[in-house]
């Protein structure tokens, strides 16, 4: 600093009005003092560059609330770094606390699997579909609510207009003709 040079304070001073050239001078006089503290901190050159970044923008966003006590900046820049830091540190422990909490990932399981499935169930269920749509209309009702929808005897009675013991009957030729159609697919190969 020549005797031309106007000292922090005054720096300081110019900036807080928005003198982003004062600003930028204080930068050029303390950026190299900043970033060795902030290795010095963090053991890597990168991190420090990170470091040094953040303390000068939170400078900047503070430079109208901050009031030098000294004439220099650099005690003031140091001790931002060193909460800059700091707060980063403590940020990437609670991040790495936060993934340990939650484990390892669980394996996901193929695709391919569900979506073979998934098929499987959609031809087996259009086949079921075929043989009830052949079903007289009343046993197909019964099915359809009492095994398919489990609903009480008694409800569908009551729904179908029928008495309870019919709708058993239904439900049960239903049945037989379902199976009897499942044993024929079954002994052709056709349900594979």
């Amino acid at each position: 600093m020549t005797t031309e040079d106007p000292d922090d304070r005054a720096l300081w001073s110019q900036a807080a009005g928005g003198s982003a050239h004062a600003f930028g001078v204080l930068f050029d006089r303390h950026a190299k003092a900043v970033y060795n503290h902030c290795f010095r901190l963090t053991a890597s050159w990168a991190e420090a560059e990170d470091h040094l970044q953040a303390t000068f923008l939170l400078a900047w966003r503070k430079r109208d609330d901050v009031r030098l006590e000294r004439e220099s900046a650099l005690p003031w820049l140091l001790t931002v770094a060193t909460n800059v830091v700091r707060n980063e540190q403590r940020s990437f422990l609670r991040r790495l606390k936060n993934l340990r909490r939650v484990g390892e990932e669980r394996p996901v399981p193929d695709h391919a699997d569900l979506v073979a499935e998934r098929l499987d169930d959609q031809r087996r269920m259009k086949a079921l579909l075929d043989v009830v749509a052949k079903l007289p209309r009343n046993e197909r009702e019964a099915l359809v609510l009492c095994v398919w929808s489990d609903v009480s005897y008694a409800d569908a009675a009551a729904v179908l207009g029928i008495t309870e013991g019919s709708v058993r009957a239904r439900v049960s030729k239903a049945r037989a003709k379902v199976q009897q159609h499942h044993r024929e697919l079954v002994h052709t190969g056709e349900d594979r």
